[in-house]
């Protein structure tokens, strides 16, 4: 029997400020894509993550959004 889906959005962008979550230019988000399980996203979040890694402002961000659409959902392991 296949794992279940627990959707996983990774999204990224220039940050307005280092030690902040708060992007500078909404327009600008990247949607990097939805991914199936945490794993997945994990390997597409680092794989961003390392092709900016020269620009200290950009961010890359997984969303657990399995927990948005259900928020009693309780995710086991990643």
């Amino acid at each position: 029997m296949p794992d279940r889906q627990l959707l996983h959005i990774v999204i990224g962008g220039e940050l307005k400020d280092i030690g902040a979550t708060e992007f500078r230019d909404l327009s600008k988000v990247e949607l990097v894509g939805a991914y199936p399980s945490y794993a997945e996203a994990h390997k597409a979040w680092k794989a961003r993550a390392q092709a900016t890694v020269d620009n200290a402002l950009m961010r890359y961000f997984i969303i657990h959004a399995h927990k948005l659409l259900d928020p009693s959902e309780e995710e086991h392991s990643h």
